[in-house]
């Protein structure tokens, strides 16, 4: 059933990283369904943004919930305090995460840190205290977000790179665990490129602005996928046809794939027009200005193309900022 519908009985759907991007964009969905949404982010003020455009979409009820999931100790309260207001719960949507750009000696051993704390370590919390409710219940979803990079390995991403590649065995694992409820589902999505604020917002040591790598789809539409695959769990996880072939040529043609990875990444997984300083983004702290739904990418064709301009311009070194 499509999150545009609506029911006779809403469900109680958590979703993290409900202040940007696709988490917002599901948890808007969700609403149009006349669901009860509780959202769940650090930061207050876009949450606040995200819960009335919740209102506004048609939820039952929104709850916000400001936490830090790489906390385990908030992730636990904030499970209490879904349970103590709705009793039961659904669906957990997890996307919340964070992205830090440069090579692993440059970026700040806090900054590299907390990139795993909120991408993996956030993940585990969730599922931490999120399955025991669903076990107890006999019946629910959490649905933990990955990316194709956790099927990959990109230069300057280190951090994340590891994180999403800790979220695809954590989603194994758990569904190892559980086959003995077949009511609780886990499932596991890997977007490709998805045009969101994380880019921008991330910390970055690499000297330009990060870009989704093409094809680029829309936060709406990975949150529809995503939701489509709440109800459907034959789907395949990846939600990018072009997922498969740079998975399979990581794992069957490696020698390939890393002699290439290295001249195409910049041109294609970033902005090589918009020169950046060093930054640590909205890693150690949220940032509302910047958080929407959709971020600034443009057209991914028009930007490689831009990209392959001011590398190819005469006198213009390697790494160095376009002149």
């Amino acid at each position: 059933m499509s999150p545009a519908q609506t029911t006779d009985t809403p469900r109680v759907v958590v979703v993290t990283g409900a202040s940007s991007g696709i988490g917002r964009a599901a948890a808007v969905q969700a609403a149009g369904r006349g669901d009860h949404l509780v959202l769940v982010a650090r930061g207050a003020a876009a949450l606040a943004q995200a819960a009335a455009e919740c209102t506004a979409a048609g939820a039952t009820s929104v709850t916000v919930l400001p936490t830090d999931v790489g906390d385990d100790e908030e992730v636990q309260a904030c499970v209490e305090q879904v349970l103590d207001e709705h009793g039961r719960i659904d669906v957990v949507v997890h996307s919340a995460g964070v992205v830090s750009y440069g090579r692993v000696e440059e970026v700040p051993a806090e900054v590299a840190e907390q990139v795993v704390r909120t991408d993996l370590l956030g993940s585990l919390n969730v599922a931490r205290h999120v399955v025991p409710v669903l076990r107890r219940q006999h019946e629910g979803t959490l649905v933990l977000l990955g990316s194709v990079i956790g099927h990959l390995g990109v230069p300057t991403m280190t951090p994340y790179v590891l994180s999403k590649w800790g979220v695809r065995a954590l989603a194994h694992q758990l569904r190892l665990e559980n086959r003995d409820r077949p009511g609780v589902h886990v499932r596991y999505v890997a977007p490709g490129g998805v045009d969101t604020p994380i880019y921008t917002q991330a910390a970055n040591y690499a000297g330009f602005v990060g870009r989704p790598p093409p094809p680029v789809s829309s936060a709406e539409r990975a949150a529809a996928q995503i939701w489509r695959r709440v109800d459907h769990g034959w789907l395949p996880d990846q939600l990018s046809a072009l997922n498969y072939p740079m998975a399979w040529g990581r794992a069957y043609l490696p020698w390939l794939y890393d002699r290439l990875v290295g001249p195409l990444f910049p041109v294609g997984a970033t902005d090589l027009t918009r020169p950046v300083a060093p930054t640590d983004g909205n890693v150690l702290a949220p940032r509302t200005q910047g958080e929407s739904t959709d971020g600034d990418a443009g057209s991914s064709l028009a930007g490689i193309a831009r990209n392959l301009a001011a590398t190819l311009r005469p006198g213009r070194s390697p790494g160095s900022p376009p002149g």
